[in-house]
């Protein structure tokens, strides 16, 4: 019998749903209720989409049984237009915006169209691991730069130059950041695109969450900063409107588009291969983006996500052997462990550990590409009583563990 496989899933890497999130399931097949802090899927804890989105939704069902260009409906990509106005992207037009099945197809689709075997892309470390692997399995490399978590986990300029060589061609900057939670401000922006101008590199920009800012601070789109250069902006509705299911995504090119052509007739061709985003949840974008915003609701005092931050913020913070930096935006803590006190070399055992003890799932730090098993990540979804419960579960399970 022959078995077929490709050398190239040889490097990639997807922790983030990997052997912890495995045994999970297991527990789950036999009856065990597992608290699920591994995956921001709003939905799950409660949250629900405006009311408006979803009666949209239903009216257009009848009307989105055909394809629409490869591009997307043009509805959805005025509206991302619109979208794109507000955050002052320069150089901008119609044809330069495509809608996707959620942020994380175009990621993977521009990869492609972008990278030849051995072509070097800089990917933060943590990071969204999606971004390493699309990296990977396009035949390039991700190379990770640091992520300085006594700098309120900015990226580490120095570093970041550092690991440019003849082979890199693009920058990814997930900001607001997933897994830590910082919120990078415009003169460090400005720094990076810098960078990227010296050396000739596209920016790639993760914007997911900018939706999702707290403490009165204001996101601001390294794209903005760049006209001069070629930046592809992602984004989403699945976590400001809380329709993951939905799959709602869009990519912008913006500023020097010229120096990129041969990428983007790539990305034209990729486009027109998959012949279409889903209809449906392009139906929803102008509804989503040009409406009242009931995110805003979520993420100041009072507002449940908000609430949920503090709680798990302090939570972690009191916790003997914990530490966490607050985060300003989106729904994750990432925690760092005092590895010597509690024996820690393994972050994917501790999870696993913890997970058979307290039936409480947690992301470890490898599944964002960090090499220290120092970390963890976790969603702080849950409404605060859960939240506190799974807190002083953390806290009775590190009281007395230890790694041989």
């Amino acid at each position: 019998m022959q078995f077929f496989k490709s050398d190239k899933l040889e490097n990639v890497l997807y922790d983030v749903r990997g052997p912890v999130v495995d045994e999970a399931a297991k527990m789950e097949e036999m009856g065990i209720n597992v608290l699920k802090l591994n995956i921001g899927n709003p939905a799950v804890f409660g949250f629900r989409a405006p009311d408006e989105v979803i009666l949209d939704i239903k009216s257009s069902i009848a009307d989105s049984q055909g394809y629409s260009e490869s591009r997307g409906l043009a509805s959805a990509r005025k509206a991302v237009m619109q979208y794109s106005q507000i955050k002052n992207l320069p150089n901008v037009d119609m044809k330069d915006i495509y809608t996707g099945n959620g942020a994380s197809e175009l990621i993977q689709l521009s990869m492609h169209a972008l990278l030849n075997d051995g072509d070097e892309v800089l990917v933060p470390s943590p990071d969204y691991p999606l971004w390493t692997a699309c990296v990977n399995l396009a035949g390039g490399k991700a190379v990770h730069y640091i992520c300085d978590e006594e700098s309120d986990w900015m990226p580490d300029l120095d570093d970041m130059e550092a690991k440019i060589t003849g082979k890199t061609k693009a920058v990814v900057v997930i900001n607001p950041n997933n897994p830590t939670g910082a919120l990078y401000p415009r003169e460090l922006l400005l720094q990076i695109a810098e960078l990227a101008r010296r050396h000739g590199l596209m920016i790639m920009a993760d914007e997911v969450y900018d939706r999702l800012v707290m403490d009165g601070e204001k996101h601001v789109s390294i794209a903005s900063l760049a006209p001069d250069l070629l930046c592809v902006t992602f984004n989403s509705l699945s976590k400001s409107h809380m329709i993951c299911g939905f799959r709602v995504g869009w990519m912008v090119f913006s500023g020097n588009k010229e120096i990129g052509r041969d990428f983007i007739n790539g990305v034209n061709m990729l486009s027109n291969m998959r012949l279409c985003s889903n209809v449906p949840g392009q139906s929803i974008m102008q509804t989503a983006l040009g409406g009242y915003q009931s995110v805003n609701e979520y993420i100041v005092p009072g507002g449940r996500v908000y609430e949920q931050r503090q709680v798990i913020y302090e939570a972690v913070n009191s916790i003997p052997g914990l530490s966490a930096k607050k985060p300003r935006a989106g729904f994750y803590i990432f925690p760092k462990i005092d590895v010597k006190r509690f024996n820690i070399t393994d972050d994917n055992r501790f999870a696993l550990d913890f997970l058979k003890a307290k039936k409480v799932l947690v992301v470890p730090g490898k599944g964002f590409n960090w090499e220290k098993p120092d970390h963890f990540r976790i969603v702080f979804l849950p409404n605060v009583n859960v939240l506190k419960e799974a807190a002083g579960k953390l806290a009775d399970f590190l009281a007395s563990y230890r790694q041989n």
